[in-house]
């Protein structure tokens, strides 16, 4: 099989249906016999949402909980992804960049990806996940 990685963005996560409509999507190209890594941003305008809460607590936010929170976002995108592709009987796990094996450097805000170690996610991909 095919190792593909798609890449959703928030306007494609916004709704329930719109995540259905992915999930739907992801399963088509399941179907279509390839292994599946699935990389998707926050719904909608959460990222903005959170900023702005953000800087009406503190105009200058420390980068890295700024960085923490906006990852709250993605995470809520990737939980949800995840039940929707369950819910059509497609396997699939969702898993932040650090459970993915994403090691980056500690520069919050710019971080640049430093290694990435598979094994974790190749194991899932041969059960048959979508990742």
């Amino acid at each position: 099989m095919a190792l593909l990685v798609q890449k959703f963005g928030g306007t494609s996560l916004g709704s329930v249906e719109r995540i259905q409509a992915v999930a739907r999507r992801i399963a088509a190209s399941r179907d279509d016999g390839h292994d599946l890594v699935i990389v998707v941003s926050a719904m909608g305008h959460t990222t903005d949402e959170l900023t702005g809460l953000a800087h009406a607590i503190n105009t200058d936010p420390p980068q890295r909980e700024l960085d923490m929170l906006l990852a709250t976002g993605e995470q809520v995108s990737i939980a949800l992804l995840s039940m929707a592709l369950n819910a059509l009987g497609v396997p699939a796990v969702s898993m932040t960049g650090t459970q993915v094996g994403i090691v980056t450097e500690s520069a919050h805000g710019r971080a640049r990806i430093l290694e990435v170690r598979t094994d974790r996610l190749q194991k899932l991909l041969e059960e048959g996940q979508v990742v």
